[in-house]
């Protein structure tokens, strides 16, 4: 997909990214990167006397993919400016190592502010897996740039 500009949205626009399966790897890498070891993550035996049955992967790693889901969509490369917020952002569901997941992003808000170059996009986020259950969802402001117009002289 190319990428889109703050006139390309329109409220109620959505978009799905492809999916991508969650691996043992993911879950002992993000162990290390985050520094958490705590045993729903990092022990078996522990996890599986838990309610879950087995080692859950953390839930930060959700948002993690969700930026990387938004990246390989294409609608922003070149575009986005900055994430502003992540708001409301709830955990439904706990995230398994095999399960596979992707990122379901509606366009909920166009504000094109008072900048000629920029305007702030809403976007409704759900991460679902496999069976089409909302494991995490929540909102997030994008500044993004706006198409500009070249008067001729």
């Amino acid at each position: 997909m190319n990428p889109r500009y703050f006139q390309d949205f329109t409220v109620g626009e959505q978009f799905t990214s492809s999916g991508r399966t969650v691996t043992e790897a993911d879950l002992t890498l993000f162990n290390m990167i985050s520094g958490d070891w705590n045993p729903i993550h990092a022990d078996a035996e522990f996890a599986a006397g838990t309610r879950f049955g087995q080692r859950i992967v953390h839930g930060a790693f959700g948002v993690a993919l969700l930026t990387g889901f938004m990246h390989q969509m294409g609608i922003f490369d070149g575009t986005a400016v900055a994430m502003l917020s992540l708001k409301e952002w709830t955990f439904k569901a706990p995230i398994l190592i095999g399960q596979t997941l992707r990122l379901q992003l509606t366009v909920t808000e166009l504000d094109p502010g008072s900048s000629a170059r920029v305007g702030r996009l809403g976007r409704h986020l759900q991460l679902v897996d496999q069976h089409g259950q909302v494991v995490q969802e929540g909102s997030s402001d994008l500044l993004i740039l706006k198409r500009t117009v070249i008067n001729p002289a």
